[in-house]
Formats: C-alpha cells, structure tokens, sequence
C-alpha cells in the first residue's frame, strides 16, 4: 500500500524543492526557494513536502500565522506543486496527508492561493477538485485581464490612437537592467500620490530579485527626449508574461507612453508566450473592480480569467476518505 507522509521544509530541503519545481507542471520561478526567501524575515515559513513512501510527489510553499497556514501570503499564488504525471486520486491523497498532519500540528485552517491557469505548463486543476471535495469555502476572487497570444486580438480605436500619439510624440521603448529611474521618478510618486501605499518590492528587495532571475524579471522603461515617462516590470514565465508594476509619470497622460509601451510588448518582446497577463483590477479582497483599469486593460484584447482564494478546515480531511467509489 502506498504511504504518503509530510515533512516540513528545512534548509537542508533546499536543493531537492528546487529541483523538484523546475520539472513541476504548475511551478514558475515564484516558487523557487530564492525568490521565496528574499522576504523571510517578514513570514513564518511553513512549506511542505509530501512524499509517497520515500519518493517527493508534492510540495506546498506555505507560512504560518497563529493557527492558520497560507500558501502563501508573500506570494501571488501558491497550493500544492506536482508533476505532470500525478494522477487525480494521487492529489485527493496528498491534501488529505497534508490537511491531517497540519491538524495533528495544531493548525485549524489552510488558505490557498491557487495557480491561475494560465501560469500551469499542462492542465493541473486537480486541486480545485479536491478543495471541492473537502469542503473549502471559496473567500476570494480575482478578475485577471489577460491575452490570449495564440488569437486574435482586436486592439480598439482609442488604444490605436494612444499608439499612434506616441509614435508621433517620438517616445522610445528602452529594456533597461536597473530599477532606480522607474522605481524612484515613476512608480513610488504614483503609487504614494494616488494610492497612499507603497511596491510590493522595495527597490534593493527588486534588485536582488533581478540578479537572482535576470531572464524572468526583466524592466521596460519609455523615454522622452532621455526623459522617463512610463514603465512596466515583467515577470516572465515559461507560458506567460505578468505585468507586475505598471506605471506613467504624471505629464503622461497626452503623451501615448504606456500604449506605446504594451503594443511594443505583445507585438515584439512577448509574442512567442501563450499569454499576456495584465493582472488583477482589483481591490477590498476582490469585490471591487476598477472600472477604468479593467476597461484599459481590455481595450488592448485582454479578457477575463480569474484567481480563486479558498480556506479549508483541517479536520475536513475525513471527507476525502469517502470521495473514490
């Protein structure tokens, strides 16, 4: 009979979870130990491994806070990592071992971020099944805008017209390998004047990122006369390209940069990726969309995919026990 135990992630893990999401069919870079641990000192780690007697057959990159564990709270996505050749009834019994032994630790709740589908290399919503099956209550939902490169996709009128006062105002698409002017001159002035917050990644936190993955976060900046005007920062993965920071300086707004930027994007730079993902237009735990941001994001083509949020209580785990026939 096959066992399945879990183990909690230790430094001594390192080389092993790497590896084993460089061959997962639902992992991206994100949840690389290096990019994971570049914030630690703000969270609890709690990740898992789960192993079929002695073979590693799933991993969940996780924090813990009191008696819940997230996976994962400094991340955009999380749940349990696998590969392409897991079976349905395998992932039923590896979030039963998971859910069991949190329980058995003293933790009531797992939250979970799941993977839009866009970032899975093959289809791997195993898990959504089996957080049906045990019960999980659905606590958020994010609307992603996002492009389907393999389709056609009509750009409107009044996004070809920002195009084109672009290329009239002779603004410059420039990949540059450094943060500072974006960051500095662009995204923290906009993000304190208009949302009263700051980045998610500090400046030397980006920084070390980029030096850690220099081929999946990568920055583009838009120039005027040598003049910064707008920019975006990109996570790139092996099926998609994220806009993780988009942002215009505040004289920007006759100037056509950033639709001059996301033509050049998707036309040039990315148009070998299945997907173009605007991200989320979304505030208050999802249930309030931004109206002009959306409608932005869709008048380039983009349409909706979402990000579900679900909890699930430990001791459900009684309920996989009944769900093969």
């Amino acid at each position: 009979m096959k066992k399945y135990w879990v183990q909690q992630y230790h430094i001594n893990h390192y080389e092993q979870w790497n590896a084993f999401i460089g061959q997962a069919k639902n992992a991206t870079f994100l949840l690389h130990r290096d990019f994971m641990e570049y914030h630690n000192d703000r969270f609890v780690d709690h990740s898992l491994l789960v192993y079929e007697n002695e073979k590693l057959v799933a991993v969940l990159p996780a924090n813990k806070v009191e008696n819940t564990v997230y996976s994962h709270q400094g991340l955009t996505y999380g749940g349990l990592i696998y590969t392409e050749k897991i079976k349905l009834t395998t992932v039923i019994q590896i979030l039963k071992a998971v859910l069991i032994h949190l329980e058995e630790n003293a933790i009531a709740t797992l939250y979970v971020k799941t993977i839009p589908s866009l970032y899975h290399q093959k289809p791997a919503e195993e898990l959504l099944y089996v957080l049906f099956v045990a019960k999980a209550q659905l606590v958020r939902r994010d609307s992603l805008s996002v492009l389907d490169l393999k389709q056609p996709n009509a750009i409107s009128k009044i996004r070809k017209r920002g195009i084109q006062k672009g290329i009239s105002n002779k603004l410059q698409v420039k990949e540059v390998t450094d943060f500072d002017l974006f960051w500095n001159q662009i995204l923290l002035p906009n993000l304190a004047l208009k949302h009263h917050t700051k980045p998610v990644h500090s400046l030397p936190e980006i920084t070390k990122l980029k030096n850690l993955f220099p081929n999946n976060i990568r920055q583009f900046n838009v120039y005027q006369n040598d003049i910064i005007v707008a920019g975006t920062t990109i996570f790139e993965t092996e099926t998609a390209a994220h806009c993780q920071y988009i942002s215009k300086a505040a004289n920007d707004e006759n100037l056509g940069g950033l639709d001059l930027l996301f033509a050049h994007l998707i036309a040039n730079e990315f148009k070998n990726k299945r997907f173009f993902d605007f991200g989320i237009s979304n505030e208050d735990q999802g249930q309030k969309l931004n109206e002009g941001l959306s409608y932005w994001k869709e008048s380039f083509g983009a349409s909706t995919l979402v990000q579900d949020c679900y909890e699930v209580k430990t001791a459900n785990y009684s309920a996989l026990e009944t769900v093969l026939i």
